[in-house]
């Protein structure tokens, strides 16, 4: 697939990225712009709810664990305030506790680290109806 194609992401393609690994982020970021998407970045829990109280975006990627808290208090809070959000929880420490909490509180998918943009994006536009396939190399 090349990657400069655009996809179908609604009259809203805002995007949060929000993750303390500031070189995936600028690398995700990039990637989801090249998709369509229009990007806003944060590095910590306190950026990610000035963001979201700002303009709550129509589609999120969080980490689970940041340095100032937990990403789930983002997912929370843009689930709240956009109840139709496409929110995918990333983490380096996957767990089917935390991935059920997450998904309890609102988040689409999860994804464990690493992911790349086709595994973000992918996890993004899936159908909600649709299931996804099982993970290559689990």
């Amino acid at each position: 697939m090349n990657v400069e194609q655009k996809y179908e992401l609604g009259d809203d393609a805002s995007l949060l990225l929000l993750d303390d690994d500031e070189p995936f982020v600028r690398r995700l970021s990039r990637a989801m712009e090249r998709r369509g998407f229009s990007v806003v970045t944060a590095l910590t829990v306190s950026q990610g709810k000035k963001l979201v109280e700002k303009s709550c975006p129509n589609y999120a990627v969080i980490d689970l664990r940041l340095e100032d808290g937990s990403g789930l208090e983002i997912v929370e809070l843009v689930r709240l305030k956009r109840p139709d959000a496409r929110i995918v929880v990333l983490t380096g420490y996957g767990a089917i506790a935390t991935a059920v909490a997450a998904v309890k509180i609102g988040a689409t998918d999860y994804l464990a680290k690493p992911a790349d943009a086709a595994d973000v994006m992918n996890a993004l536009i899936a159908n909600k109806e649709k299931k996804p396939p099982p993970p290559e190399n689990p």
